[in-house]
């Protein structure tokens, strides 16, 4: 008996201890655009895995695998090559009937994009009377792991930066496809 209360000592001072040094919480991003263009076509221009050369961020990038589960690219986001920043993905999956693929980053410096574990979906959809829903979406957590991140590494700041990465490719895709006419 004695145990069991020791036990339920333990335990009641362990949870709010538990509750207060939280980490950091999943953050999700999710941005949509619509364009002009049949989602065939905007799917041909954006669906390929192996060409991401489509966003203005990217100047060129490598890869290997196609749009096969697995395949790798590296993107490359100045004319430096691999000397300038970078960011290293992985399709885990890719349904060309469906128009969307999902990837994660395996490899980037916080500098260039302070999230860390990230996760994200591209889909085209079909929009009624004609035209495309391009949906942008991600999951991740800050650039700092711990508690008490520098304001470049905090939550904010990583929901910053991925909506900025987003909202520049689908600006890009309203650029090059237009927008509906209302």
């Amino acid at each position: 008996m004695r145990q069991l209360k020791y036990l339920l000592v333990v335990f009641g001072l362990l949870v709010p201890a538990m509750a207060m040094a939280h980490g950091p919480t999943r953050q999700k991003v999710t941005l949509t655009t619509e364009v002009a263009a049949e989602p065939a076509e905007v799917w041909a221009a954006i669906g390929d895995f192996q060409d991401l050369t489509w966003h203005p961020a990217v100047v060129s990038q490598t890869g290997e695998g196609g749009n096969e589960i697995d395949a790798t690219r590296q993107l490359y986001l100045s004319d430096q090559g691999a000397d300038g920043p970078t960011i290293d993905e992985v399709l885990y999956k890719y349904d060309a009937e469906k128009m969307t693929y999902s990837y994660r980053i395996t490899e980037v410096a916080v500098e260039v994009l302070p999230v860390t574990n990230y996760s994200s979906h591209l889909t085209v959809k079909p929009l009624d009377g004609g035209g495309s829903l391009v949906e942008w979406r991600g999951a991740f957590y800050r650039g700092y792991p711990n508690n008490d991140p520098p304001p470049e590494l905090n939550d904010e700041a990583a929901i910053s930066a991925v909506t900025g990465v987003y909202q520049a490719g689908l600006d890009a895709l309203v650029d090059r496809f237009g927008a509906p006419q209302s």
